[in-house]
């Protein structure tokens, strides 16, 4: 027999299988040497009282031992000689575009303009050491794109766009913890997501697909209004990884699905520049705040003790509305670090993510404040990418133009007074004490400024000095959007062209753009049948 139930237990009875078992067994009367296996099918943590309960849904396997797998797997056929598709970026847009495509049928050609998801360790790793940035091979460029190194955090509020469960599912085949199909808010961990990554691109390998590392697509090439293929220049290196050449050429196909992220701005000028329809599009922009992380476990659980021994590193969500914007905390960290994101020279942009034990001295989040494009003078569709750009180069003038960055404490920020010193932090390329609140378009300092007063009002202990503010966080999702037609999202002009994923204005995540990678390939499929 096979039984469900919900439950709703102490940190400690949640613990582990057997603690469970002992629960059923004593609520609702059953023999526990019946009890062969437990699985949790939904995972959450309430910690809105004083007592913290972990809430639970859970299968019970009863007088029986569990005969399916744990997650739904997928069929991948070999595609070799199949017709072609071309997708540029492999992010998860990208990479679940490719899955995607093989189920149907198709091979995918993948071009990623940065390196594999192991060989850019090293490049992310000189930005700290030596304060520069490969323009090709960062934080936001490169296998897995910006998510790679970048937490994997897989919570979404989309439901209603596509399968984000078999997202989930295809995560655990490539080697996920199956704990993400239970937890409330998913999570795979920076240490974790790159062997995950790696996994699937030897998935759409063996199945006969291809994929381009260092390979930029420099032009999109069309005839007619359809799509015959992408330009592209390419980098040769030698078995020690040295640079030999560069070789230019052309990939030829009818479709194009371009998943390129939301940093590639070279992207978005060729678009415009070529008439290619594009729109500006709402954002939000604001700093990293950073607090210790046993202060954070100590506010949220309501114990001097903070976590304890039962209960994960804590998490904070907060949202309040000042002068008509979104004020709200973004991408939090628990246990995490505070890295460097810019994409290129004379930027410094600031992320969070955290290893998948979230085990660190630190809690950060991005504290961000919503922009919309009429909140930026002009008509011109980059208008907010430029904006973008203008404070992230501010912020490396202020932070010493290096990728150094500037901070200030929380409270003196709120205050309007410049922090003498700063509390120790996470960030390893360093903090440069400055003014935030000072040269910070108002519209961001301003109303970041009243909603930390009311996070703290409504969570005491929060506002306060020994929290820091990191600046400046710009790269919550895309500036502009690549319009396309809602049915077969295709560019509503340029047949054949598949825009995807966050960097074409459509998705806000990991989950969310894979979600639309497989919906891109689906229309793909179906218009290179039709044509």
């Amino acid at each position: 027999m096979i039984s469900e139930y919900q439950l709703r237990l102490l940190p400690q009875q949640a613990a582990n299988e057997q603690s469970v078992k002992d629960f059923i067994s004593r609520q609702y009367g059953l023999d526990i040497r019946t009890i062969q296996a437990v699985r949790t099918l939904k995972r959450s943590i309430d910690a809105r009282q004083r007592t913290v309960f972990v809430n639970l849904t859970v299968r019970a396997y009863i007088n029986e031992l569990p005969s399916d797998d744990e997650y739904v797997h997928t069929e991948y056929p070999n595609v070799e000689g199949k017709p072609e598709v071309i997708v540029v970026g492999a992010g998860p847009g990208g990479l679940f575009a490719a899955l995607r495509l093989i189920e149907l049928g198709f091979r995918p050609i993948v071009v990623e303009r940065g390196k594999d998801v192991h060989s850019r360790k090293r490049d992310i790793a000189r930005i700290s050491r030596e304060h520069t940035v490969d323009p090709e091979s960062n934080y936001s460029f490169g296998e897995g794109g910006a998510g790679a190194y970048s937490d994997g955090k897989l919570y979404t509020r989309s439901k209603k766009r596509g399968n984000a469960e078999k997202i989930l599912n295809v995560f655990c085949q490539h080697g996920a913890s199956v704990s993400i199909l239970s937890d409330a808010h998913p999570h795979i961990g920076t240490d974790k997501l790159p062997r995950v990554i790696e996994n699937m691109r030897n998935t759409i390998l063996g199945c006969g697909g291809s994929v381009l590392f260092e390979t930029k697509m420099t032009d999109i090439l069309f005839e007619k209004n359809r799509v015959c293929g992408i330009r592209y220049e390419a980098v040769r290196r030698n078995e020690q990884g040295e640079e030999t050449s560069r070789e230019q050429g052309t990939i030829n196909a009818q479709a194009l699905i371009l998943a390129t992220g939301h940093s590639a701005r070279d992207v978005y000028r060729w678009l415009f520049k070529n008439g290619i329809e594009i729109e500006p599009k709402g954002i939000a922009m604001g700093v990293r705040l950073e607090h210790p992380a046993e202060l954070i476990d100590q506010i949220q659980y309501h114990s001097p003790a903070g976590k304890g021994k039962w209960l994960p590193t804590a998490e904070y969500s907060f949202v309040t509305q000042v002068d008509g914007r979104g004020v709200y905390s973004f991408c939090m960290c628990p246990g995490g670090f505070v890295v460097p994101a810019a994409s290129g020279p004379e930027q410094v942009v600031v992320n969070g993510m955290s290893p998948s034990g979230r085990n660190g001295k630190w809690s950060n989040a991005g504290m961000v404040v919503e922009i919309r494009p009429e909140d930026i003078e002009g008509d011109g569709a980059l208008r907010i990418m430029e904006y973008q750009e203008r404070l992230e180069h501010e912020a490396w003038l202020m932070g010493g133009r290096r990728q150094t960055a500037p901070a200030q404490r929380m409270a003196d920020f709120v205050k309007g007074k410049l922090s003498f010193d700063l509390p120790a932090s996470s960030y390893s390329p360093g903090l440069v004490s400055s003014p935030l609140h000072f040269w910070m378009p108002t519209l961001i300092a301003q109303r970041l400024a009243r909603g930390f007063e009311t996070f703290g009002r409504q969570s005491r202990g929060f506002l306060t000095n020994e929290a820091c503010i990191i600046g400046v966080e710009t790269r919550t999702s895309s500036p502009v959007r690549i319009i396309r037609d809602s049915e077969t999202l295709q560019h509503i002009r340029l047949q054949g062209l598949f825009p995807c994923g966050e960097g074409a204005g459509y998705a806000g995540g990991i989950v969310s753009a894979g979600v639309d990678g497989e919906r891109c390939a689906e229309m793909a499929a179906q218009y290179l049948q039709q044509a």
